[in-house]
């Protein structure tokens, strides 16, 4: 029961954020409610009001001429013996109900005498009878009346014949009149107020009819208002949708010259203008690759051919000058640097240009780990490093291209022996289900805060100062992460300065899947408590706890990494 009643709750209150157009239409017929309702309110007071005061007004004076009308027959007929009063009085009231009578209709008023608790008298016009003539008039009237000698009215209701009907609402009017032998009796006038109430009810039914006329007459305005506000905002918003997914030709439609209008030329302004910035930046961004992409096809030919001559030097040094020796064997060296630095270029160029390959098959990653780790043991050994491995026994097989995904592993691992600062550097490796993980931590430099938005662009290197050991390149972070990025996968990267870094690749198995979690967790069960998660480039940073895991949690894509490590390739 609660769940139905929680979706149309629910239905209503997501109308009520998301459309300014349902905000303002329900606080218009709501304020238009209420004013109408206490407009209607205060007319019917004072219609109702007013009718009756002015038949109270007549019933009074008609009541005051109908007690003065019976004092002075009563007078007149002073001679009269006592025992003979109730013919006089029966004629007396006769004679006032025939004032008020109608022709051919019903009489203005019912009359009735009643005579005090010595003078027990009963006479009425009504057909019911004296003792229903003192059940219906109220005792607190008739006290009034015994106490002074003047006309007092109520409001009271004579009870319908039927038990399902409404009681009849009378007034009733009464005075005091005298007998000549000292005896009092009580006259009153019961007046029908049927004509009344129909003309309130009347008032009412019109009030209402008109106020909900009038709510739904100010509903509709507001609607129609509102449209024409709120439709030039809701096609601006569509069309900054569009705009945003690339449709940068899209305008707004112009019409008038009012101040929507003016905000249609406005927006459409601001897209062309942003039109033609994108399409500039768009330009020299593919001069900028076409540039880089001729130049290293273009140094491929003088590089090759410096390359034999260097190749002649180096094999003939051992005939030079120790100096000329040494030249020799520096060329070479930074003729490697250089082919490999021209490699890479060529290689971020098909990244930019989209027209990188995947040549995926099934491979065990373990593999592709061993591998890498057995080509970086000389490094390792000449830093004072250990590479330790911490794999499962079982395999770990994914769809990968096993060039690319070496040369990632390649990257991260040199990259934590040479920032390691002598210490060990972790392999470990995991799976599950649906992905596998290769996590490369290292206790070297760490990362210092600012440093994870720039780890991972090209030529950038954490120290300036601090010169390449491995002939790197600086693009080895750029690429791998395009890598990770081509398989549908992440790379992430946690460090603290101190505290050292972790890298971690985590691959689907199968390209048809996509990833929602990790099996290794990014923060290292070591890290120390103030270790620092970016969350994602040029984001800031946050604290965890000791040992804190994420594996578990939904973590940005490969080109958006969650956490960043303090190098670059």
């Amino acid at each position: 029961m609660v769940g139905m009643l929680a979706r149309p709750w629910q239905a209503v209150r997501g109308a009520w954020q998301r459309s300014i157009q349902v905000r303002v239409l329900t606080a218009t017929l709501t304020l238009s409610l209420v004013v109408v309702i206490l407009l209607g309110a205060t007319l019917m007071r004072q219609i109702t009001d007013g009718l009756l005061r002015a038949k109270a007004d007549s019933a009074v004076a008609e009541v005051s001429g109908g007690v003065d009308f019976a004092q002075r027959h009563l007078d007149a007929a002073a001679d009269n013996a006592a025992g003979s009063w109730n013919p006089q009085i029966r004629e007396i009231v006769e004679r006032l109900v025939n004032r008020g009578g109608q022709p051919g209709g019903d009489p203005l008023y019912e009359i009735v005498l009643l005579g005090s608790e010595d003078n027990a008298v009963s006479i009425t016009s009504h057909e019911n009878g004296g003792e229903w003539a003192r059940r219906i008039v109220p005792e607190s009237l008739r006290e009034h009346v015994r106490s002074e000698a003047r006309v007092f009215r109520t409001y009271t209701a004579i009870p319908a014949d039927e038990p399902e009907a409404d009681p009849e609402p009378i007034l009733t009017v009464g005075g005091q009149v005298t007998a000549p032998t000292g005896d009092e009796y009580e006259l009153y006038y019961l007046f029908p107020l049927t004509e009344q109430q129909n003309s309130i009810d009347l008032v009412r039914t019109a009030l209402v009819t008109a106020g909900l006329l009038l709510v739904l007459l100010l509903g509709a305005l507001a609607w129609l208002v509102t449209r024409q506000v709120v439709t030039p905002v809701r096609m601006a918003a569509r069309i900054a949708e569009r705009f945003s997914a690339g449709k940068l030709s899209e305008r707004m439609a112009v019409r008038g010259r009012d101040d929507l209008a003016r905000l249609a030329t406005s927006f459409n302004q601001m897209a062309a203008s942003l039109q033609s910035q994108i399409g500039q930046l768009e330009e020299l961004s593919r001069m900028q690759q076409q540039f880089v992409s001729d130049v290293s096809h273009e140094l491929r030919t003088p590089l090759t051919t410096v390359r034999m001559a260097a190749d002649v030097l180096h094999e003939s040094r051992d005939e030079f000058a120790p100096v000329v020796r040494r030249s020799a064997e520096l060329l070479q060296t930074q003729l490697d640097r250089f082919e490999a630095l021209l490699n890479d270029l060529l290689e971020i160029s098909r990244f930019d240009a989209g027209a990188a390959v995947l040549v995926s098959e099934r491979h065990d990653v373990r593999d592709l780990v061993h591998a890498v780790v057995d080509a970086a043991e000389p490094l390792a050994e000449r830093k004072g490093s250990r590479i330790l491995l911490d794999m499962p026994s079982g395999p770990c097989v994914a769809e990968v291209d096993a060039r690319r995904i070496e040369r990632v592993l390649r990257n991260l691992v040199v990259n934590a022996v040479e920032h390691g600062e002598g210490r060990d550097v972790t392999v470990r490796v995991a799976a599950d289900d649906n992905t596998v993980a290769v996590a490369v931590r290292d206790h070297g430099v760490g990362l210092k805060p600012g440093e994870s938005s720039l780890v991972f662009h090209r030529f950038w290197r954490a120290d300036r100062a601090r010169a390449r050991t491995t002939g790197g390149t600086g693009l080895g972070l750029s690429i791998a992460l395009e890598d990770a990025r081509l398989h549908g996968g992440w790379l992430q990267a946690w460090g603290e300065p101190g505290e050292g870094s972790q890298f971690r690749l985590t691959l689907p198995r199968r390209p048809d899947i996509d990833i929602t979690s990790s099996p290794l967790a990014l923060v290292p069960d070591d890290a120390g408590r103030r270790a620092i998660e970016a969350p994602h480039v040029g984001g800031p940073y946050r604290q965890l706890t000791p040992g804190g895991r994420d594996g578990d949690e939904p973590v940005a894509p490969a080109g958006l990494p969650r956490e960043v490590g303090p190098r670059g390739g």
